[in-house]
């Protein structure tokens, strides 16, 4: 079945069930079911993770769990900013080779940059015949496609780069997602000093999951980290390996589509250590949650001292100030604080209605919300905690519905 017929038939059928047209193969014998069912699960899941490769008509989308391993266009983009940061400021043309192609969306994001060429490299050949067709259908004349092994085709090579990208394998033989470097296939750390030698910068994808102090040790020379989140949900971590005298540089960063890109202030541990926290002895009007990124960086100290916010106890992450702040996170308006009890949430929220969080309490949240009688939904927050010593809790509302709820419980 040739592409043009696959792609016309996806077109007539991409509102239809793709597990139905699964069982409809008797009906279609010409028609590569699978090959339709594919690509419109593709074509869906591109509207919200690869919007702009939505718009192109003979794309070509491989199968479910390349697609899930893959990279979004949201981190591929904020991939091609780190990479304009360290190796594009006084390159007029820049060489990048991906070593784990996958889907290509890295490779498609940085091959967009002006004066580029990119080597795309994989060992899973049905994946580089499609990266060859999609290479064409977008017109990214600048992307080569290599078919083998990353390392030893990487050995074989005598060209240097300016930029080595590789984003290891996360999944064990069978199947298991897993997170150290020594893990992961290939072994960076086996190979560090061959990748180091053919490129300026080495940039390496890994887990979320992964602890960024033991990474920052495994590596060596590490200038940057980048931790990065969407939707206040972590998605990556990426190292930058080059030449560097001074202590890793933490940056997070929250990727909201639609609405922007919230970073910090690069910060390092020492400077982490030797800030200076404020702890509350009550807490404020306002509640402060930090993102994913800022959860995952671990910037706690610098938060309160930057922010000039107390912090609401050694181990709690979160922060409170009776003036209200632009914030990376979540912000909560505080209607009272109150005992965890049934009682005493039934007097303040008579619905029942309310959504439970726990954080640094010595309880699960699905189990707090039945001991205390509540269903999920509504407008206010039951937010369990520890301030200085003391097990409370505080009745919320976002920052827009203050001055209602706030009246309705002051009545």
């Amino acid at each position: 079945m040739d592409t043009e017929t696959l792609l016309a038939f996806v077109r007539e059928h991409k509102d239809e069930d793709p597990l139905k047209l699964l069982l409809q193969q008797k009906k279609y014998p010409g028609v590569d079911m699978e090959q339709v069912a594919q690509q419109i699960e593709g074509q869906r899941q591109a509207s919200v993770k690869w919007p702009t490769l939505a718009g192109c008509r003979y794309f070509l989308y491989p199968p479910r769990l390349n697609r899930e391993q893959s990279s979004s266009e949201a981190t591929a983009k904020h991939k091609v900013e780190i990479v304009q940061e360290f190796a594009g400021k006084h390159k007029t043309k820049l060489r990048i080779a991906d070593l784990t192609g996958g889907m290509g969306i890295d490779s498609i994001a940085f091959a967009k940059m002006p004066d580029t060429e990119v080597d795309y490299v994989e060992c899973n050949a049905e994946l580089c015949h499609l990266m060859e067709h999609n290479v064409n259908a977008l017109g990214l004349a600048n992307i080569t496609v290599h078919c083998g092994d990353s390392v030893e085709w990487l050995r074989d090579r005598k060209k240097k780069y300016d930029v080595i990208f590789i984003d290891p394998a996360r999944r064990d033989t069978h199947g298991k997602k897993v997170a150290a470097f020594e893990d992961c296939k290939p072994n960076i750390l086996e190979h560090k000093k061959l990748l180091t030698e053919h490129c300026d910068f080495l940039m390496v994808k890994a887990s979320p999951m992964m602890d960024i102090d033991k990474g920052i040790e495994q590596l060596g020379n590490v200038s940057d980290v980048y931790v990065v989140a969407v939707k206040n949900e972590c998605k990556e971590l990426v190292f930058i390996c080059s030449d560097t005298d001074g202590e890793t540089r933490i940056h997070c960063t929250n990727i909201v589509p639609g609405d922007g890109k919230y970073n910090n202030k690069p910060f390092t541990r020492t400077q982490e250590a030797q800030a200076k926290c404020v702890y509350c002895k009550s807490v404020g009007r306002y509640i402060y949650e930090p993102d994913a990124s800022l959860m995952k960086g671990g910037p706690y100290k610098l938060l309160s001292e930057e922010w000039g916010m107390q912090k609401l106890s050694r181990n709690t992450h979160l922060y409170t100030s009776d003036n209200l702040h632009g914030w990376m996170g979540r912000t909560f308006c505080v209607l009272r604080e109150t005992q965890l009890n049934k009682k005493a949430i039934a007097d303040a929220i008579p619905d029942g209605k309310a959504h439970v969080i726990v954080r640094n309490y010595p309880a699960e949240a699905a189990a707090l919300q039945k001991q205390l009688g509540l269903k999920e939904g509504g407008e206010l927050f039951v937010l369990a905690t520890t301030v200085g010593t003391k097990k409370t809790g505080f009745i919320c509302c976002d920052t827009k519905n203050y001055q209602h709820f706030f009246e309705e419980m002051n009545k």
